[in-house]
């Protein structure tokens, strides 16, 4: 008989669920090593150089040496000073992701993404296909070696907070199981940080209050926690007694697409410099948003003004146009950028820009307007970014922009949520 309050499927007749979390190891350094095999077994960190720079990605041999992801490049340089930068190559991450994903949909029909590199697989009644779910995720790690040549770690539990624990567990090329008799006893002897939800804020309030591990915040009263933490109190006690409803989403859709970068140097409002970035950025969005076959409403300028507000802080700003009809036009999307540069009040230099596109829907559903004064205009442009997706497709996204689009990237910047 399985104990209490573990997760059960009511589309499985009751039973445990069985989610894996998957997760490429140092995914960005590994396909520079992969296309580059003198870099094999060297520090590779991917990311900027510059001053602002910023780590996106290190392989095992950098992380020996403390580098992370998300590290400012000047540490990481610090701490492996024999690193090797190398810059990121985001079409050719997106190419490897879309055979990491074809592998994933082979070994569960619900497959949900969380980014290029990782996503959760239900494996709930997949054991007459795959066998046991250690069978199917050694499988897994076998056909992505095979497909990719990168190596990939997996975890499984009955909830997907757990899953993704054991994943980071694993790694590097690991593999770690937990079946629902075991779920509490290991969370409550992790530290509390490893709950979803608790970042450093909440962890130093956690820590304030004598919690320090998973067990410590499952074993307080709740309403002490409501009273301490508001709404999140109960949420995390949940977690912490391993109750975790949520499922694996096989129709999982993009909410908004988005490129954004730190500059080398503070840019002016009104620079030519800034307007290059966010024509780039523009460019570089309205190529995924044709290639998913998707186009986008709402277009939304993000800046972070160059005005240090302590502890690493600076002031962001975001400025939001909903269109008429949606668009995937690279053209469109960067005059709307650009325009909501009018509603920023001048004065500060800016550090940080990003475009984000929100609203979407199915390219195929976004009809013509009947009474458009330009179809033939229209007709251009949909020819004219046929002809671009060809040329960069073939030869990388550098080889043909627009005036003013060349612009220089201190890290890779794609957004997915």
């Amino acid at each position: 008989m399985a104990a209490p309050n573990h997760p059960r499927n009511p589309d499985s007749g009751g039973w445990p669920r069985v989610i894996a979390h998957a997760d490429m190891d140092a995914f960005y350094a590994s396909v520079e090593q992969l296309d580059n095999p003198s870099l094999r077994g060297l520090p590779v960190i991917v990311g900027g150089k510059s001053a602002r720079g910023v780590v996106t990605s290190a392989s095992y041999e950098a992380r020996k040496f403390g580098v992370r992801s998300a590290m400012p490049s000047v540490q990481a340089r610090k701490l492996c000073p024999q690193g090797i930068f190398v810059p990121g190559r985001m079409h050719r991450y997106a190419e490897i992701s879309r055979i990491v994903r074809h592998v994933f949909d082979q070994f569960s029909p619900v497959v949900e993404p969380l980014s290029l590199d990782e996503a959760f697989l239900d494996l709930t009644g997949t054991e007459r296909v795959h066998g046991s779910a250690i069978q199917a995720a050694r499988a897994l790690k076998l056909r992505m070696k095979q497909e990719t040549g990168l190596v990939v770690s997996v975890g499984i539990a009955p909830t997907r907070m757990a899953a993704k624990i054991l994943s980071d567990m694993s790694k590097p090329d690991g593999l770690l199981s937990i079946g629902p008799e075991y779920l509490v006893p290991f969370l409550h002897a992790l530290p509390v940080e490893r709950i979803w939800g608790v970042g450093r804020v909440t962890l130093a309030r956690l820590n304030e209050h004598g919690i320090h591990t998973v067990g410590d915040l499952a074993r307080r009263d709740i309403g002490e926690l409501r009273s301490a933490f508001g709404s999140m109190g109960p949420h995390l006690h949940t977690l912490a007694n391993g109750i975790d409803e949520r499922p694996v989403i096989g129709d999982w859709q993009r909410k908004s697409y988005g490129e954004e970068n730190t500059f080398a140097h503070d840019l002016e409002l009104k620079s030519d410099e800034l307007r290059r970035v966010l024509i780039a950025h523009g460019e570089a969005i309205a190529r995924r948003l044709r290639k998913d076959e998707v186009r986008a409403r709402t277009v939304s300028l993000k800046l972070k003004l160059a005005r240090p507000l302590g502890q690493g802080r600076y002031p962001i700003l975001s400025r939001s146009f909903t269109l008429e009809r949606a668009t995937n036009d690279g053209a469109e999307i960067t005059r709307v950028a650009i325009g909501l540069l009018d509603r920023v009040p001048a004065g500060d230099r800016i550090r940080l820009a990003g475009v984000h596109l929100h609203n979407l829907e199915r390219a195929d559903a976004a009809q013509a307007d009947l009474f458009d004064s330009r179809p033939d205009d229209q007709s251009k442009r949909t020819r004219l970014n046929r002809a671009l997706d060809a040329v960069t497709s073939r030869f990388g996204e550098s080889a043909l922009t627009r005036g003013l689009a060349r612009a220089d990237r201190i890290a890779p910047s794609r957004r997915i949520k």
